[in-house]
């Protein structure tokens, strides 16, 4: 397998989840909201170019737990009374290139924010980055045809990036990518990050 030497690519994407109140509780089943939990890129690209699929595992309660998205958008729709955890894994399209995986609390009470006809809904949305270090050949040449690629803050309804106030990443000797970032929360410091298998 070839990699390419000295080449790194970053690649920023927002992960995060919207909800919104249904009204009332259902009676069948005692649901409150719906959301939808996301992995989408920064940057206006199609991602189905660098990433296969997605896989969002979802509280054990959820009949299918583990849903797999193969095509953009990356997402999934559901309803619900609570907030969890949700484990997000990213597959690239070459399979060499291992997958990574991020962990999303979903809300569903705040943060909300004002949608332009005055209505509200939470968004809970952050920013990202997957880093390639010394990808594999096939995966250069795709990532090489996505640089200089301009952001479209207004696809968001939060300012994502401010939530960052930390971005680095380090190298380690066999890892191809890793990403680590905090991000601000109210008056609290969270800290997340992309986990390599």
């Amino acid at each position: 397998m070839e990699r390419v030497k000295d080449k790194i690519f970053i690649r920023p994407i927002v992960y995060g989840n919207t909800a919104h109140y249904l009204g009332k509780k259902r009676e069948e089943d005692g649901h409150t909201h719906e959301w939808t939990v996301f992995v989408k890129p920064y940057y206006n690209e199609d991602p189905s170019k660098y990433i296969r699929k997605v896989q969002f595992k979802l509280h054990d309660s959820y009949a299918n737990a583990t849903r797999m998205v193969e095509k953009p958008p990356y997402e999934v729709t559901e309803t619900g009374w609570g907030e969890f955890e949700i484990q997000i894994r990213i597959y690239f399209v070459d399979v060499n290139e291992k997958p990574v995986t991020a962990f999303h609390y979903l809300r569903l009470f705040q943060p909300q924010v004002t949608l332009p006809n005055g209505k509200t809904m939470v968004a809970a949305e952050y920013y990202d980055e997957i880093v390639f270090q010394e990808p594999t050949m096939s995966m250069y040449k795709v990532l090489s045809h996505l640089e200089g690629r301009k952001a479209e803050p207004r696809r968001f309804h939060t300012d994502c990036m401010s939530f960052s106030i930390v971005k680095f990443f380090s190298f380690f000797f066999d890892f191809s990518f890793c990403t680590f970032f905090l991000y601000l929360c109210g008056i609290n410091v969270k800290s997340n990050s992309f986990n390599i298998d």
